[in-house]
């Protein structure tokens, strides 16, 4: 019931934001997860709320399994004072230090490095906690991700690397960036433990999720984990979408993560209909108040810009 409510406010919360971005409440740059809801929540499942969570800038699904309140997000990405990131981060840096939710980074595999970074300085404390960091397959054509691989198997660090392999990247097919493909063995040629998953089947990512935190909680060392799985949406609202036909992207809706999953409670008899309408309806609501949150924030102040500038 939880997995398929998380997975629910994913897409509430997606479908939301493109529509206050048609209406010029949002702007900048946006960048939605749907079709990719089993990748977050599944891998989310694992984590403790020691671990530390580093993302992308299609972050707002990890941002909201993680803890912080669509309220806090919506606002953000209104870029009002009571955003979680105060307003200045807007939708593709959502950022919550309570929660060890680390970003929202803007840069293609410019977080991995950090993730390594983090997870050494745990282990130099002896925290015994995880860095999870999660990325898609056109960060693992970069340089920072063979960089950032080497190094965590060098040093020896928990991180469990997670990539959401959409097979896009920004615009481009994943057999034009990558000649190797099976993008699990990458890991395996740095000596890093890795296996690959159905990122549309949610319990199949918590199942290989929970196999790759044992494993890094049990040896310290790093885990290479990728889901396969694929946005429905354009990669961002600017995007023209002319890479890939509409037919596909039909097919792929197929095998909705969201739509199977409630199938199977249902015919597994762990879910009636009435329960479901239920739960629509209290997402529905909590996401309405998110909206209303965000409208009623507060733009920061001209006299605070140079605020938290810490060079000029």
């Amino acid at each position: 019931m939880e997995l398929l409510r998380q997975m629910k406010s994913i897409r509430a919360l997606e479908d939301k934001a493109a529509e206050m971005y048609s209406k010029m409440k949002i702007r900048g740059f946006l960048h939605l997860y749907v079709g990719e809801e089993a990748v977050a929540v599944g891998v989310m499942q694992s984590l403790t709320q020691d671990d530390n969570v580093l993302c992308t800038y299609r972050e707002h699904g990890h941002a909201l399994v993680r803890g912080i309140s669509a309220r806090k997000i919506m606002a953000e990405m209104y870029g009002k004072q009571e955003g979680c990131s105060l307003g200045r981060g807007g939708s593709m840096h959502l950022f919550d230090k309570s929660k060890k939710f680390f970003g929202g980074n803007a840069i293609v595999a410019g977080h991995l490095p950090l993730a390594v970074g983090m997870a050494l300085a745990d282990k130099k404390q002896e925290k015994g906690d995880i860095t999870a960091c999660f990325f898609g397959e056109g960060a693992a054509a970069e340089g920072e991700f063979h960089e950032s691989l080497n190094l965590a198997t060098l040093f020896e660090v928990p991180v469990l690397f997670v990539c959401e392999n959409n097979r896009y990247a920004m615009g481009t097919a994943l057999q034009y960036t990558h000649h190797e493909q099976n993008l699990e063995k990458k890991g395996v040629g740095y000596g890093i433990e890795a296996t690959a998953v159905d990122g549309m089947n949610v319990l199949a990512v918590e199942k290989a999720a929970r196999k790759a935190v044992k494993y890094i909680r049990k040896t310290g060392k790093p885990y290479f984990l990728v889901c396969n799985t694929y946005r429905y949406r354009a990669h961002s609202m600017f995007d023209a979408e002319l890479y890939r036909t509409k037919e596909e992207v039909k097919e792929w809706k197929k095998r909705d993560p969201i739509q199977t999953f409630t199938d199977q409670l249902l015919k597994q008899g762990l879910i009636t209909e009435k329960q479901i309408k239920t739960m629509d309806k209290e997402i529905e609501k909590e996401i309405d108040e998110a909206v209303d949150y965000a409208e009623a924030g507060t733009w920061e102040p001209v006299e605070d810009l140079e605020k938290y500038v810490y060079s000029k």
